[in-house]
């Protein structure tokens, strides 16, 4: 039988790359059929995933937290392979198993920082309906379900804004600051989760997208810890990103932070480059379709230029701070859309 969110993930395949359009739909609400990638993104992705496959240790992380096992295991879901058979099922329900191990089963933290918890609860929330939990384990004694450990990382994260006086998050569970790039990483965990199917508090949504819109300035910078903005395109991708998947498009923030990237659509961020485009990606296929489309064709040509032999991507930036497995995962993701796989995704 197949599954509502398999017939979800499915369907999300015909969302994004081509020109046929439902004649029945709204302005804004266009169904693209899509045509098929490109020669030139297959060849980066699979190479990409060939790096990633190669040096994922035998305990399923790909080393320097559970956030870069979670990238990791989300560039491997979104180019389509079949997460229980396909040449990279072992590779999936690997990581997967890390992510439940290194989970706090008293707490629901997931890894050594908000950040790390933000990107786990998102990989696990793509995999949750994909991933065969019969096959997960091969039959070793399963620590918990997917399920379970999403619940526990949903309730992790509602603890830790509960008693933030922002409503929102920084690095560590009980920190009584935030700031909106770790905010923006466990915001996007809560929507995928509660996407999947898990019970999230409206409350909890509501308060961190106000969150955001408080720090938006009319122009369309986004501050960071303080208010007032500052300009950064690295922050307003993540805020015009979190405006959509909210479904908050009508909120004043979204057209301002889209209209700050779109005035610097061919901006170079040296700033944490391979997050810039990771979330630059997202925000404007979220925003504008037509301009994400020139833009991703751009990105696809740079990241063949940075791929070397070996799979890895690394720009003329160097490493990020997760090493390899980080900038080729954040790099992967951003052409990732291309595929339109994954649910996070959906527009």
């Amino acid at each position: 039988m197949i599954s509502p969110r398999s017939i979800t993930r499915w369907g999300t395949l015909l969302l994004g790359i081509g020109g046929v359009t439902s004649p029945n739909a709204l302005p804004g609400q266009e169904v693209r059929i899509g045509s098929p990638v490109g020669a030139e993104v297959r060849t980066l992705y699979e190479k990409g995933l060939g790096y990633l496959a190669s040096i994922q240790e035998d305990s399923g992380s790909f080393g320097n937290g559970a956030g870069i096992t979670g990238i990791c295991l989300m560039a491997f879901l979104a180019s389509g392979e079949d997460p229980n058979f396909g040449r990279y099922s072992e590779n999936v329900q690997g990581a997967v198993r890390s992510l439940l191990a290194e989970q706090n089963a008293a707490t629901g933290y997931l890894g050594n920082s908000m950040y790390h918890h933000g990107f786990a609860t998102l990989a696990l929330a793509e995999s949750y309906g994909t991933v065969d939990e019969t096959l997960l384990w091969g039959g070793r004694t399963p620590i918990r379900s997917i399920g379970e450990s999403l619940e526990l990382a949903v309730r992790c994260a509602v603890t830790s804004q509960e008693q933030n006086p922002f409503h929102a998050w920084r690095y560590a569970p009980d920190a009584r600051d935030a700031d909106t790039s770790v905010s923006g990483a466990v915001l996007m965990g809560l929507l995928a989760a509660r996407n999947a199917g898990i019970e999230v508090p409206d409350v909890a949504i509501d308060q961190a997208v106000e969150y955001f819109a408080s720090m938006t300035t009319s122009d369309g910078s986004v501050g960071y810890s303080a208010f007032g903005g500052g300009e950064s395109l690295n922050r307003s991708a993540i805020a015009t990103l979190i405006f959509a998947v909210a479904k908050r498009k009508q909120l004043p923030g979204f057209a301002a932070t889209l209209g700050f990237l779109r005035d610097r659509i061919d901006y170079e961020s040296s700033y944490h480059p391979y997050y810039f485009r990771y979330y630059m990606a997202q925000a404007i296929f979220q925003g504008d379709f037509e301009l994400w489309r020139g833009w991703s064709r751009e990105n696809t040509l740079r990241l063949l230029d940075w791929q070397r032999v070996g799979g890895e991507i690394v720009g003329p930036f160097g490493q990020g701070q997760g090493g390899d497995a980080y900038t080729t995962g954040m790099l992967l993701l951003s052409v990732a859309l291309e595929y339109c796989f994954l649910p996070i995704y959906e527009r």
